[in-house]
């Protein structure tokens, strides 16, 4: 199957496509009502839904970007990302209790002073994450996340949040996962793309074929190769997440080449003290110089992160929307400015 027929499935949107798959329609509806369960009862839980989009690089024949534009998901996505983290659960939480040696995704609860300093922002749009006795919980985290939902601030909030969180990686000890509310966790659902996930599927196959009956010496020995290999997974990992951002970086820039002049309206996403980044519709971002943002000096409000103006106390923050003009686009720094319009 593939995403796009199951979502005109569910939505009874399509005849030929119901007529080719009627045998199997009552599954994808079953499948349906089972998703919309298990995301509620994360939800309930404290699972971060976060809302990021991912952008769509579209390349012509020759490699040469001819569109940048969201990634676009339905709820078909929704049904295999809900089933994919209810095995990985089951999986973990039943070879943590054998005491086997295995590979966990372990995502660690944030620090309290990157808390604190995600509630100076939140401030601003009428949230705050409550600690108690020090105690962070996911739940705090969904509640704002919940709140800006459909709102012009959500991405802004996502991303503050995103930047907020630990990253995760792979661990030889569980530890859970606070992003997904999770007491247990793996990757299981990815052996031929994901090292851990193979590494996890021979423990696996070695317990089922030996009837779950292990010897010390087999423990020990892949005890060893789990802290091993988990922790060169996660540093391939971060590896292979900066090339893959770097290269979109690079094709975003080279499609916005050709588009120097042209005006659009963006959101503003991160504000410095050289500037601030005004990201589109489209997910492409760039960079508002001071020297562009008009005739006046701006004073930088670290604390706040918000820029405000010496003469008119013009004060921009994240979130704000913005006019902007493409005034350059550089791949080989993968970078592109904006000028304010």
């Amino acid at each position: 199957m593939n995403y796009t027929d199951v979502q005109k499935i569910i939505d009874g949107s399509d005849k030929k496509i119901l007529k080719k798959y009627e045998q199997y329609i009552e599954d994808f509806k079953l499948m349906e009502e089972l998703a919309i369960i298990l995301k509620n009862k994360r939800l309930e839980r404290g699972y971060l839904n976060l809302n990021i989009p991912e952008s769509k690089i579209v390349l012509d024949e020759n490699g040469h970007t001819i569109d940048v534009k969201k990634y676009e998901t339905s709820f078909s996505n929704e049904i295999i990302e809900q089933f994919m983290l209810s095995a990985n659960e089951a999986v973990a939480e039943k070879f943590y209790w054998l005491e086997s040696p295995f590979i966990y995704r372990v995502h660690e609860e944030p620090d309290l002073d990157k808390i604190k300093e995600l509630n100076k922002f939140l401030f601003n749009f009428g949230f705050k994450i409550k600690t108690s006795n020090d105690n962070i919980y996911p739940k705090e985290f969904a509640k704002v996340l919940e709140g800006v939902k459909g709102t012009k601030e959500e991405m802004v909030v996502s991303n503050l949040v995103l930047r907020t969180l630990k990253v995760a990686r792979y661990e030889a000890q569980n530890k859970g996962h606070f992003g997904i509310a999770s007491k247990y966790y793996c990757h299981f659902t990815s052996p031929i793309r994901r090292y851990p996930d193979l590494f996890i599927h021979r423990v696996i196959s070695k317990y089922i074929d030996n009837k779950y009956q292990m010897s010390d010496k087999f423990k020990e020995t892949y005890k060893q190769y789990a802290v091993k290999y988990s922790q060169e997974s996660s540093e391939r990992e971060k590896i292979a997440t900066k090339v893959e951002r770097d290269s979109q970086d690079i094709k975003k820039a080279e499609y916005m080449q050709d588009k120097i002049g042209n005006e659009y309206e963006g959101i503003v996403s991160s504000v410095t003290s050289f500037g601030m980044f005004v990201e589109l519709e489209n997910t492409i971002e760039g960079l508002i110089r001071f020297e562009n943002l008009g005739d006046e000096y701006f004073i930088y409000d670290e604390e706040h992160k918000q820029l405000i103006g010496e003469k008119t106390n013009t004060v921009y923050k994240l979130g704000d929307k913005i006019k902007i003009k493409v005034i350059s686009a550089n791949k080989q720094l993968r970078q592109i400015d904006f000028k304010k319009i």
